[in-house]
């Protein structure tokens, strides 16, 4: 395999309008609406005593229809209530305002953390006088929606695999990010994974995890996310053991800046590593060809075969081309029904820098002077002096698109711990950025990758089932009736909004026979008829709206002897 190509390319001659506004073409909230807990805030009139304003509190808490849930300022009046199960928000809040002593009911927002790390690189000018004026050097953060993707995860303990070159672990903007480092390159000369003599696996890893809000440099998408490194020689059995190693280390994402041309087949050895992965959740990301053709190669099209594109749910991965500052294809990129999403890989296509900047190492590279297995080409001519330091590149081609991709991917699958991998592929390509009223396309795919709507969509993506809890007597001496009750709960993984507990259903076996359920309610409680003489066992079962349903338990909630 070979890298996919990181060197610049002439400018072209032909002039491309500068979109500077995106649009998200996606269902579910956008992606700047403001979270809300499912609570309302109820503030009582504060006229006249303490004690009247008590008593106000007590009959509101009396209604079957609410439950006391979180703040409760007596001081100011302030009680949080919640709906119960079969109660929308909006109908109690109609209820509450219609009550007296009530001043207002409002629905309690989430306050969202503001971070705006302080990387340089993010407030830097563009040096090139073909850069629009006010360009940065990291122009592309806000464009994919980061700043908003931030306020809701900073990455920690996210991580990413990138199977490259190496990685220059000295680099100020890399140093203490590797979690594991694995060196599966047999090429001689070369040294462990944590030196990069080509310069491509550095700046690949930097775009995924650089240190943000260290004063130092750029800021990658991840932020705070981790690496693992595996440094390949990019054979098929060097490639093919670091996905399996990957997956085994449980990286929420896996990058592959490199590709095949596609003339032969994929080795097996990478189609049954790419499925072990897959199987084990984990997002595979793949460049696609630098080139304006339809065959990206593998593994890019093991992950998005041909003519699966505009399929949202087919592939096993995400096939990612480049797009530039104009928010169109590079004019060197792949494109095709092989394409799944785009991420920016070049400023291009007239004029401005010669890439996308990021780390390098501080050793003298191959991609420098042109030596090398892995990349025989003329030198780049890519390294550049930032503040004082000559360890950054700009370098362009779809190996700087897919990281951006794969962070985002690992920041989704580690905010939301529930989704499948499918589930972060899917969810990626449903809120990419692209023109309205458009669906995939072959120049982009499903259009550029947007971290904080996908964020956003992340937080409501219910996956986790309900719990509940059915209680009542255990031993009855009047036979007659007996009345069940239960509670349940929508549990969330922290900063996630859960779907709520739609409805129950109650199962009761009769001396000993099998369980049927009896009962599908979103009531509390029920009233059963009892027969001298019998044993019974119950349990519950809660669904959510999200559809995820409890599992039955193991042994029953309840058991009842009657007389």
């Amino acid at each position: 395999m070979r890298l996919r190509r990181s060197i610049a390319l002439p400018a072209l001659l032909v002039a491309a309008a500068i979109a500077t506004a995106t649009a998200l073409a996606a269902p579910g909230p956008a992606a700047a609406a403001t979270p809300t807990t499912g609570r309302l805030l109820v503030s009582l009139e504060r006229q006249g005593s303490g004690g009247a304003m008590r008593a106000a509190a007590a009959s509101l808490l009396s209604l079957p229809i609410l439950r006391r849930d979180g703040a409760e300022v007596p001081q100011i009046g302030l009680v949080s209530v919640r709906p119960v199960a079969g109660v929308t928000l909006a109908a109690l809040a109609r209820v509450l305002r219609g009550r007296a002593g009530v001043r207002s009911v409002q629905i309690e927002r989430r306050h969202e953390l503001r971070l705006e790390p302080n990387d340089p690189a993010l407030t830097a000018p563009e040096t090139s006088s073909a850069a629009p004026p006010g360009t940065t050097l990291e122009w592309w953060i806000p464009r994919l929606g980061l700043p908003a993707a931030w306020d809701l995860t900073r990455g920690t303990g996210a991580t990413v695999a990138v199977i490259d070159t190496g990685i220059d672990s000295g680099h100020p903007d890399l140093a203490g990010k590797i979690q594991q480092s694995i060196d599966n390159d047999a090429i001689a000369g070369h040294g462990s994974a944590t030196t990069d003599e080509n310069g491509h696996g550095t700046h690949v890893s930097s775009m995924a995890c650089a240190a943000g809000d260290n004063g130092v440099g750029i800021v990658g998408v991840g932020l705070d996310c981790r690496l693992i490194v595996l440094k390949s020689d990019l054979g098929d059995g060097s490639v093919a053991r670091s996905i399996v190693q990957a997956a085994d280390l449980k990286a929420d994402a896996i990058n592959m800046s490199f590709g095949t041309d596609g003339v032969t087949p994929p080795a097996q050895a990478i189609v049954d590593a790419i499925d072990y992965a897959a199987a084990r959740d984990v997002v595979l990301v793949a460049a696609a060809a630098d080139a304006p053709v339809e065959e990206q190669g593998d593994p890019a099209n093991v992950l998005q075969p041909t003519g699966t594109g505009p399929d949202l749910s087919a592939g096993r991965g995400l096939s990612v081309t480049a797009a530039n500052f104009a928010d169109t294809r590079a004019p060197f990129a792949g494109r095709g029904s092989q394409i799944s999403i785009a991420a920016y890989g070049s400023f291009g296509p007239t004029g401005g820098p010669p890439g996308i900047f990021g780390a390098f190492p501080g050793n003298a590279t191959e991609l420098e002077d042109g030596g090398g297995i892995l990349f025989p080409r003329p030198g780049c001519g890519c390294r550049s002096l930032f503040q004082g330091d000559n360890r950054w590149a700009y370098l362009q081609g779809t190996s700087m698109a897919a990281p951006m991709v794969t962070a985002t991917a690992a920041l989704v699958r580690h905010f939301n711990p529930d989704l499948r991998g499918a589930d972060v592929v899917r969810l990626l390509k449903e809120t990419a950025t692209r023109p309205p009223g458009t669906g995939w396309t072959p120049d982009l795919g499903w259009g550029i990758v947007n971290a904080g709507a996908a964020l956003t969509a992340a937080r409501t993506f219910d996956r986790r089932p309900p719990r509940s809890r059915l209680r009542g007597p255990r031993r009855v001496r009047t036979p007659r009736a007996i009345t069940l009750g239960w509670t349940g709960k929508d549990p969330a993984a922290a900063g996630l909004l859960p779907s709520g507990v739609d409805h129950y259903d109650i199962y009761r076996s009769t001396n000993r026979r099998a369980y049927r359920r009896i009962k599908r309610t979103r009531a509390r409680t029920i009233r059963l008829a009892v027969r001298p003489g019998s044993r019974y066992r119950f349990y519950s079962v809660a669904v959510d709206r999200a559809g995820n349903r409890e599992k039955a338990p193991a042994r029953p909630d309840l058991s009842t002897r009657v007389g």
